[in-house]
């Protein structure tokens, strides 16, 4: 099926959808009225697109057909009218068969990013320190929320392990392509003879999941609970509460320790351990899908090498699509967006290779 006729349909969906929410009787199932207001928001801007692409290609053809008519005049403002069309009309027949390619259904969602020093010791830990900032950076410019869930620091003032959850809108969007092995090129401040050290931490990027997605059952929890410590083993709490939980399914276990109630230290870990339990069940749905579901911008495997960042040349490598930048310090700062509009160029361009012109 063309795009053209794709577009017919979805424009009497909409209208479809349009009458059901006119209608009071959806107002009376709020599962039914969320979902049909979600694929109405969804459609809006294809069909208000799409109704006005054909509003002008019909003006176009109408134009053109004038250029036949025998009058000068006539003729002379048809042509005034083509220039001014045929570029208007081009650009959307570009932009709609984009707008039908398959969405990621969690591109909308928050996320939890685990970041966790790799191979390079004490220099890999401050490393993860490194990224931790640079979303934190990233995430402040465009307005979302943010919060550590749980932090493990290293001695020397990086970390072993850092948490956090990231909100606002479409994150996971922008989000997703950064899941996998970052790797740092650098003299280490405690190195003597300047020589350059290669570490590396991984990055996992995971969709947030309501409790709704992923059904815990209690049973299946082991819960303990023990004293919070702090870098070194010094205590920095004298009560249990911190908390650890096994989903003895699968096996994940998540600790958290940063608050001192342990109800909160909980709340925490059951989120963690959603999203953990989530992205499982994706990896496993993605291992027996067909290439064309894959993601077309690199695999997302966290044992992939996907950027490197080189300090003594001031340059950061997108390894997957081959772009380099010598931005090094404004996107430790935060300013991700030259990256992230890449990767995302790339990936709708595989995409639309994927699945064929659909004109």
């Amino acid at each position: 099926m063309g795009w053209l006729e794709k577009g017919k349909e979805l424009v009497q969906r909409y209208e479809e959808l349009t009458r059901l929410l006119s209608n009071s009787d959806i107002y009376e199932d709020p599962k039914k009225l969320r979902e049909v207001t979600r694929e109405h928001a969804e459609l809006k801007e294809f069909v208000t697109l799409f109704n006005n692409y054909q509003e002008k290609a019909r003006e176009l053809q109408e134009a053109r057909e004038i250029l036949n008519s025998g009058d000068p005049e006539m003729e002379e403002l048809a042509r005034s009218e083509i220039e001014e069309l045929e570029p208007e009309v081009q650009k959307m027949e570009e932009k709609l068969p984009r707008l039908l390619l398959p969405r990621d259904p969690s591109d909308e969602k928050n996320v939890i990013i685990e970041i966790r020093a790799g191979t390079g010791g004490d220099e890999a830990g401050l490393f993860a320190g490194d990224l931790l900032r640079m979303y934190n950076r990233y995430a402040e410019k465009k307005g979302w929320k943010v919060e550590l869930l749980s932090a493990n620091e290293s001695e020397v003032g990086g970390y072993k392990e850092a948490v956090m959850a990231v909100e606002g809108k479409n994150v996971y969007s922008r989000l997703k392509f950064e899941s996998g092995v970052h790797r740092v090129q650098r003299v280490p401040v405690t190195e003597s003879g300047g020589r350059i050290h290669t570490s590396a931490a991984t990055v996992a990027v995971l969709p947030e999941v309501e409790e709704v997605d992923i059904e815990i059952d209690p049973s299946e929890l082991k819960i303990d609970t023990f004293r919070s410590s702090g870098p070194g083993g010094q205590s920095v709490n004298t009560t249990d509460s911190a908390v650890r939980i096994t989903h003895e399914p699968t096996g994940i276990t998540v600790s958290c320790q940063d608050e001192k109630s342990q109800h909160k230290n909980r709340a925490r870990a059951l989120k963690i351990l959603r999203a953990r339990l989530q992205d499982q069940f994706r990896a496993e749905q993605q291992a027996e899908l067909d290439e064309a579901r894959k993601v077309q911008v690199g695999s997302g495997d966290r044992s992939e090498r996907i950027r490197t960042y080189n300090f003594p040349q001031g340059r950061v490598t997108d390894h997957r699509i081959g772009l380099t930048l010598h931005q090094l310090e404004e996107i430790l700062a935060g300013e991700l967006d030259p990256v992230i509009e890449k990767l995302l160029v790339e990936d709708e361009k595989k995409r639309m290779e994927k699945v064929g012109s659909l004109g």
